[in-house]
């Protein structure tokens, strides 16, 4: 089963509904940047209200190491996510579960993906060095498949409740991130999207009481 990441929560009603929708994982962004930034206190709180089997994500750009070292033990994350131009000396000194976002853009090839310890899990997203992410564009999906077929990936990129099935179908990742795509604003996401959503992800909807499924 394909797992979905809800990514750009801000509200601990949000993460609880995405749990009992389906999502293995729920993206908090610390980046200051963006409109969906929350502080570490909101997060714990998130965090908090939501089962153990769900898996919490820190969002980062660029930021010092000490200083997402310092989220990530605070709010007991359970991996990080990088969207900006971190090295790959910087990822093993994280000493942290990461995801690494890779923009496809001009000149991407699924082989440049090979520089990426196994451990390191990729994250594909349009290309925007301002926004970083939450962009609604989609990427090309035939080099995401591409991608896809050399090491698990999570795809990301304008996906919402129309257009799931197909891209899990043409692209076969291991999970979706999804955020603009359920939203109602930035960092408010809709119930009536998401509840869309897990009805199309194949195999992701099950009964809120069924926690077996989850996985």
């Amino acid at each position: 089963m394909t797992r979905v990441k809800v990514c750009g929560v801000t509200r601990i009603e949000d993460a609880v509904l995405a749990a009992e929708l389906g999502a293995a994982a729920i993206g908090l962004v610390f980046w200051p940047g963006s409109p969906r930034w929350v502080d570490p206190g909101a997060a714990q709180r998130i965090r908090a209200a939501l089962p153990a089997h769900i898996s919490t994500i820190g969002v980062f750009v660029n930021q010092p190491l000490e200083e997402v070292r310092r989220t990530a033990d605070e709010v007991g994350l359970d991996a990080v996510q990088l969207h900006g131009e971190e090295s790959l000396a910087y990822i093993t000194e994280l000493m942290h579960p990461v995801l690494k976002a890779v923009p496809v853009a001009a000149g991407f090839t699924p082989a440049s993906l090979d520089r990426f310890p196994p451990e390191v899990t990729v994250l594909l997203d349009a290309h925007d060095p301002v926004r970083r992410g939450g962009t609604g564009r989609r990427i090309d999906w035939s080099l995401a498949a591409a991608a896809a077929s050399r090491r698990p990936v999570f795809l990301s990129g304008g996906l919402g409740p129309g257009n799931i099935a197909d891209a899990i179908d043409r692209v076969r990742p291991y999970g979706v991130d999804l955020s603009s795509g359920v939203e109602s604003s930035p960092g408010i996401k809709d119930p009536v999207r998401l509840r869309a959503l897990f009805r199309a992800v194949p195999g992701a909807h099950a009964p809120v009481d069924d926690h077996s499924a989850h996985g």
